[in-house]
Order: C-alpha cells, then structure tokens, then sequence
C-alpha cells in the first residue's frame, strides 16, 4: 500500500498556484466583456487578444532564458508576480466613453394609442430581457421633441390633445412632456421596441394621448427613470477607437499584465520542477492547486459582480480587481518562502537549445503543442459563444440562465476535470509514458469536439467538460514535465519558456484566427465537427510515427517505464 506523505520544501509552491490562479481568475475571463462595455468594438479587442499571444510568446523565452543566464529566476519570478497585481488592478480606472440619450432614430407614432419607437436592437430578446427587469411596472419618461411640424400635428395637439398653444399657429413648434409608461405594454416587431404613452404629463394638464389621424415625427430625445430602459434608448457618445487615449489606456495595461502573468507561469513551472527534482512527473500534483484556486474565485468574482451589479444599467467590475490585488499581494508573500538553488548553468544556452531542436522528436512534441494550442483557443474563446448560439435557437427564456451555465461550465472543467487528471496525471506519465499520453490527449480533443457538435440542448455540455481533465490537465503535466525531462543542464527555464510560447503565441493565436473563421463561415457545429476529424487524423499520425521514432533511436522519444516507489510526495 502505497504511504503518502506531505513535503513540506513544496508547500509553498502549491500555495503560489492556488493563489496566483486565484488572483488571475476573477479578472481574466471578464476583460473581454469589461472592454465590450468601455466601448471598444468588436474589433479593436479581437486585434488586441491577437497581439497578447504573441507578447507571451515573445516574453516567456526571452526573460526565461534571460533568468538561466543570470540565475535571477526569483528575483524575476518576485518582480513580474507583483507587476501582475497592479497592472490589472490598475486597468480598473481605464476611462470610458460615456452614456447620452440618443439624439436621432427615435420616432413619436400618434394614433388611437401614442407610442415612441426605437429601432436600434440587434436580437429578437430585447424585448424578454426588458420586461424580465421590469416587470409590470409603469415608469416616467422625459418626452423632448425639438420640432413638430406641419399642420397635422398642430391641429391633433389642438384638439386631441386639447393644448391651447397649438391652436393659434401653423408654425413648427416643439414639443415637450412627461410620458406614463407602463413597460407591460411594450411590443417588439423585428428590430424595434415601441413603448406606449399611457398619459401625456404637461405642466398645467395630463391627456390621455391619441390622435384621430396617424401621424409621426422626429427626432425625439427620449430620457426615462428607469435604468434598464435607458440602457435600450441611449447609446456612447462615440466608439472609442484604437488611437482613443482610453484604448491606448487599456491596451497597454493589458499587454504588459499579459506579459507579467506570462512569464510569472514559465519561471513558476521551471522552479517547481528544480523543487521536484528527480520527479517531475510529481508536477501535476502540485499544478491541481492552480486549478482549485481558478474555480473557486472564477465562480466567486460571477457572483460578486452580479451582487454589486443590482440595480445598475452595467455590470460593475471593481470587485474583482481588488479581489485581484488583494489575492496576488498573499501569493507575493507566501512566495517569498520558496527555496530556489539553481546548481548549474549551460555553458552555452544557444547551443544547447540548438541541439535539442535538430532533434526530430522534439520537433513533434513542437508541433503536438501548436495542435493542442489551437484546439484549446477554440474551446477559451468560442464555447461559451456556441452555447448562446444554442440557448437562443431554443428561445428567449433559455438566455436567462445563460451566465449560469456558463458558470457550472468553468466549475465542471476546474472540479471535475482538471483537479483529479493533474493529481493521476503523474500516475498516468509513468503508466503510459509521455508520448501515449501525448496521443490520448488529441484523441480526446476529438471525442471532445465531436460530441458538441451534436449537442442541441447546451445543458448537455456539462457531462463533456469531463473531458477537460485529458484535454488540460493531462496536456498541461505532459508538456511542462515533459519539457523539464529533455532541457539540458541549465536551460530549464528557457525550455520551459519556449515551449509555454510555442504552446500559447503560435499555437492558441492560429487556433482563435481560424477558429473565427470558421465560426462565421460555416457556422459553431460544423467548426467543431472539422476541428474534430482534424485532431482525428493527427491522433494516428502521432501513434503511427512512434515506431519509426523508436527504430531511429530516439532515445528520449521511448515511453516512460512505470517506477514502483515506497512513497509519493506531495
């Protein structure tokens, strides 16, 4: 029966990742909706999360090989973890553009009822997210139309309406009053919402508005009471742009944390490996930590965001940079009990590392991590994207619970994938090898990618997330243990930082270009269904080449024989 017993050298490091996965989680996974609601385009952010890659991929080898050669791994570790902490805390105040009553588009229709129109929305649900907000409430709306013209109009305001003022000029006049809104009355056809005037509010009288002559005019500034329904009405007084000193704000802040996190994770990986020495494939025990500390504040900063949202036309996200701040500033003082003696040194980084990629089989294991880093930018960025996709086509009350499936959805990956598969996966490497393990991870991407895309109910998701825990977390131990095993005698770091990049710049940066692609050329289910027969095809490319690497006496390139051992660390 195998004893297990606690290394106390490794408390340390399973602290850093439960915290620092802690502290990058509440913020992470909301900045792409945090700069949607600062009004940056669509495109601006795309081009932006296609830069941020690229900056890691840049950073990690360059300030992992910057460290091997100046054995500074703490002291880089110490100054990036800190950076992290306050570059995203910092992005907190990036200035957005601002809200203001929409000046044209908005339409006051006269008939046996009085209603003013808008026509700005883009989805057939505007109308259920309004009333699911409001309920059967009447609100107050200020009315303001600079210009009523023609004789029409004078004359059911005359009459009709029974205003004086109107009664004694043809000239355009404007128009001004209070409107009783009751939101129950509100009619969505196509892309417009017409909210019905109940009672017309002047200063001196209230009319019930109709008019016995259809009749129409415009623009009409329209400013209501109530929070939700201006959110409708109103739009940014511009789109910020990618020159806009609020972008520049943003962008910057962004790609240097990006940076920060980056290399924070490759120097982090290299000194958990040199704390566990001789038994690398102990990494996931450790690395299962990072992925406790993302699922329980991920889950935590959703809840905490709508809490201190309630009642507001925006999300508040302040919560979750403080929590961030807050988090990494523990992580900044549990790690400075990590025990770092770096013995050796590569006499020449350059020519080591020249060496290790004229090597065939490390070439593959290359390519096997762009494979993977496409596969998984498809499920980071397009996932929760299909499942919308799915929840509309089964209509509008399906969105409402959405964001909380998406929630159980990060839980399940965290929990029920990621946690047990890191801590088998050292139980897994010495059973099956690395390379086997290599080939079952892309034949689980395939099995993954094959059942979405025949999912219909997006609630079914949540038994394949499973599948999160070979995808990543078997994935993740492979390639940084395996990364660790073949790195030369003081290159661990740069390895460690090259392969991260080769993983993240090449691979997750081509996966979210064609993923997007894909997406819109040929639609979620089919994407899913071609990234599914592509891993296919490379899952027995990779098993059908292992003979051949192993006649070609590749010696690293053997499978990992299993080790009986008295005792496990953890």
């Amino acid at each position: 029966m195998t004893k297990f017993k606690v290394n106390s050298l490794l408390l340390p490091m399973k602290a850093h990742y439960f915290l620092f996965n802690g502290g990058t989680a509440p913020v992470v996974p909301f900045m792409s909706t945090f700069a949607k609601q600062l009004g940056f385009s669509s495109v601006v952010v795309g081009t932006l999360y296609t830069v941020l890659p690229v900056a890691g991929m840049i950073a990690k080898p360059l300030f992992g090989g910057l460290a091997d050669r100046l054995k500074w791994h703490k002291k880089f570790f110490m100054t990036f973890l800190a950076l992290t902490g306050i570059l995203f805390f910092l992005i907190n105040f990036t200035p957005g553009t601002e809200l203001a009553p929409r000046e044209s588009g908005i339409d006051l229709d006269c008939g046996a009822e009085t209603f003013f129109k808008t026509c700005n929305q883009t989805d057939d649900c505007a109308l259920t997210r309004l009333l699911a907000n409001t309920g059967n409430k009447t609100i107050r709306c200020q009315i303001d139309c600079p210009t009523v013209s023609g004789n029409e109009w004078n004359t059911e305001l005359c009459e009709s309406w029974g205003l004086s003022q109107y009664c004694k000029s043809a000239a355009d006049h404007s128009l001004s009053f209070e409107a009783s809104v009751p939101t129950i009355h509100t009619i969505q056809v196509k892309d417009c919402l017409y909210f019905r005037v109940k009672t017309a509010i002047f200063e001196e009288k209230s009319v019930v508005p109709y008019c016995n002559k259809a009749i129409s005019t415009s623009p009409c500034r329209v400013t209501c009471k109530e929070p939700v329904v201006n959110d409708v009405l109103n739009v940014r007084t511009e789109e910020a742009s990618a020159t806009s000193w609020s972008f520049i704000y943003f962008a910057v802040l962004m790609l240097t944390a990006w940076v920060s996190m980056a290399v924070v994770t490759s120097i982090g990986d290299a000194i958990c490996f040199d704390l566990l020495g001789s038994k690398p494939e102990n990494y996931g025990k450790q690395r299962v930590w990072g992925s406790i500390g993302w699922g329980v504040f991920s889950v935590l900063a959703g809840f905490l965001v709508d809490e201190f949202s309630k009642g507001r036309t925006e999300k508040n996200y302040s919560v979750v940079f403080y929590m961030t701040l807050v988090i990494i500033a523990l992580d900044f003082l549990v790690s400075t009990r990590l025990k770092v003696s770096h013995t050796q040194m590569s006499a020449s980084i350059v020519r080591d590392i020249g060496r290790l990629l004229s090597r065939p089989e490390i070439n593959i294991f290359l390519i096997w991590c762009i494979a993977v880093g496409m596969c998984t930018a498809l499920i980071w960025n397009f996932l929760f994207w299909f499942l919308e996709d799915l929840a509309a086509a089964q209509g509008c009350s399906s969105l409402e619970w959405i964001k909380t499936l998406q929630g159980l959805v990060m839980g399940i990956q965290c929990f029920g994938g990621e946690l047990p598969f890191f801590f088998i996966s050292s139980w897994v490497l010495k059973t099956i090898g690395h390379i086997h393990a290599m080939s079952m991870v892309l034949f689980g991407l395939s099995l993954r990618f094959f059942l979405y895309y025949w999912l219909v109910n997006p609630w079914w998701v949540l038994p394949i997330e499973l599948l999160n825990g070979v995808t990543f977390g078997i994935f993740y131990a492979t390639m940084t243990s395996y990364a660790s095993k073949v790195a030369p005698p003081g290159t661990e770091a740069t390895i460690q930082g090259l392969v991260g990049a080769v993983f993240e710049g090449i691979g997750v940066s081509m996966g979210s270009l064609i993923g997007g692609i894909l997406f819109n050329d040929i639609g979620g289910a089919n994407t899913f269904l071609a990234y599914s027969i592509a891993t296919f095809v490379l899952c027995c490319l990779h098993v059908a080449v292992q003979p051949l690497m192993r006649r070609s006496n590749a010696g690293d390139w053997q499978p990992q024989e299993e080790v009986k051992e008295p005792a496990a660390d953890l």
